[in-house]
């Protein structure tokens, strides 16, 4: 029998097979990943709310259906943390924000039901920042999210709690979003993969703009092939997103075969338009010149793509103001720096200038597919720095740059966000402070799966160079941090609800 420190490491498509096969049972499964995530969180605060004894109850009932022979669903009795912003039932569901204390939901939304309907088993959620907004993952409900590979430093956002959980080994499977890179960029501060999907390929329920391409939910996974797994079990067309469309799900449960050699490559270090510390560029070039080998070939591009920053401003406090309206008018204290920052900025626009951000983000669209003309792919550094402290709320200088507004050092990513290509941050070693480095790969429109078949190809290629191989951290080696990780919290928040489940406040002590 596998030791339970072993079987967590798994990768999800790996533990799925071996459920299915009757060589390890769902009911074992969840017990060494419940014992992770009791060993391990209280140094990371990944996992947030925690629904143990019903999880209990289900893998039982999975380990039942393996037993009858009873078909079984794409993620078959695999543990699953889901991010804090996406509505579960009978758990509670704070968006990491005090006006959702004590919410618990009556029911999962579309995201979450169609991952329940595939096998998977809700273990907790992971922690967020507040209502999304940021790339630190920390707020006053919950505390912070630290780095697993230094837990003083942050672990990104706003899907940081799943990154870092994945990161630990405390779940196989958890869920993530993205709008400005909250997949992206905590996958890459946390070596993990997080892939953005072209809008509409996985529905989203809980958009505030249905319309909007700029927010997506998309997979997270230790590896590719884990992400694909997770992917499968979510894509296709629905009601509640306009977006969505008709597809084969199937068709995404693996990573179509790339052949490296065949790929014309282009790279950029900032896209023409974003500020990035001079050590990240120098790490950059040499992860380029590492792996240039493996294409047909791999050049320097230098694209023109307009106002990228100003019609990202636009587009984002559009949604923010959609969605925090009725929290604001009330109260404006009732929300957090970040959010409160993000309503006001909208709220000073005018129709004029709605109206040029989503003419120029068509014109974005148009500059990206001609930079592309000669190039299968591009490459791109996923952060534009090494993780800081997460005491620090976010980075107000990137190069020695003052940055406008809490969200501009997150350029690297919501450039692409504009362009509505799919995008995946891929581990690819450390950075020059002995942190995770992302690569973040950019296919061309609606290629997502080339993009899946390139970053597995490029995986398997890495996997044999101390250079670019996905890091690992040190859990052993994890200790209890001042301030502790949940020092900003004002109060616990309420019961999570429902039988047997609770809301468990994680500490760093």
């Amino acid at each position: 029998m596998t030791t339970d420190s072993s079987l967590v490491a798994l990768t999800a498509v790996e533990l799925r097979r071996l459920i299915g096969s009757g060589q390890i049972s769902p009911v074992e499964l969840l017990e060494a990943c419940i014992a992770r995530i009791e060993a391990v969180n209280p140094f990371v605060n990944a996992v947030t709310a925690t629904c143990f004894e019903r999880a209990r109850r289900e893998a039982k009932t999975a380990e039942r259906a393996v037993l009858e022979g009873r078909p079984l669903g794409l993620l078959h009795g695999l543990p699953m943390g889901v991010k804090d912003l996406e509505a579960t039932q009978g758990l509670l569901t704070t968006l990491g924000s005090p006006l959702y204390r004590n919410h618990v939901p009556v029911a999962d939304n579309l995201l979450v039901a169609r991952l329940r309907a595939a096998g998977a088993i809700v273990v907790g959620k992971t922690n967020v920042p507040e209502l999304g907004a940021g790339a630190n993952t920390r707020n006053v409900v919950w505390g912070a999210t630290g780095n697993p590979f230094a837990p003083r430093l942050n672990a990104g956002g706003s899907s940081g709690g799943s990154a870092a959980a994945l990161a630990c080994d405390m779940l196989p499977v958890c869920t993530g979003s993205d709008t400005g890179g909250s997949l992206r960029i905590p996958a890459a501060l946390c070596g993990v993969v997080g892939f953005r999907p072209s809008p509409g390929l996985v529905p989203s329920s809980r958009k505030p703009l249905g319309w909007t391409p700029i927010s997506v939910v998309g997979p997270m996974g230790r590896t590719v092939a884990d992400a694909c797994l997770q992917l499968a079990a979510s894509a296709g067309a629905s009601v509640d997103d306009p977006l969505s469309y008709p597809l084969d799900p199937a068709s995404f449960l693996l990573p179509p075969a790339v052949d490296l050699g065949a790929l014309r490559v282009g790279w950029t270090e900032d896209f023409g338009a974003c500020d990035v510390d001079a050590p990240i560029r120098k790490v950059f070039r040499d992860k380029i010149s590492a792996m240039k080998h493996l294409f047909r070939s791999c050049d320097e591009i230098k694209p023109e793509l307009g106002d990228v920053h100003r019609c990202f401003d636009v587009l984002r406090a559009e949604a923010f103001v959609a969605g925090t309206r009725d929290a604001y008018e009330r109260d404006p204290t009732s929300l957090g720096p970040n959010t409160r920052a993000n309503f006001e900025i909208g709220a000073a626009m005018s129709l004029l200038d709605s109206a040029w951000a989503q003419a120029e983000q068509t014109r974005i669209l148009a500059r990206f597919h001609a930079a592309m003309a000669d190039y299968d792919l591009i490459l791109a550094p996923t952060t534009p720095m090494s993780p800081f402290p997460w005491t620090t709320l976010y980075a107000d200088t990137v190069d020695g740059k003052p940055q406008s507004n809490y969200y501009r050092w997150l350029a690297l990513t919501y450039v692409v966000t504009l362009s509505t290509l799919p995008a995946l941050s891929l581990p690819c070693g450390l950075d020059h402070a002995g942190m995770p480095f992302g690569l973040q790969l950019i296919g061309h429109f609606r290629a997502d799966q080339q993009v899946l078949g390139a970053a597995a190809a490029l995986e398997q290629a890495f996997a044999g160079s101390t250079e670019l191989q996905r890091p690992r951290p040190a859990l052993e080696r994890l200790r209890s941090v001042e301030p502790s990780l949940t020092s900003i919290v004002t109060a616990p928040p309420g019961p999570g609800g429902g039988a047997g489940d609770t809301a468990v406040l994680t500490s760093a002590a």
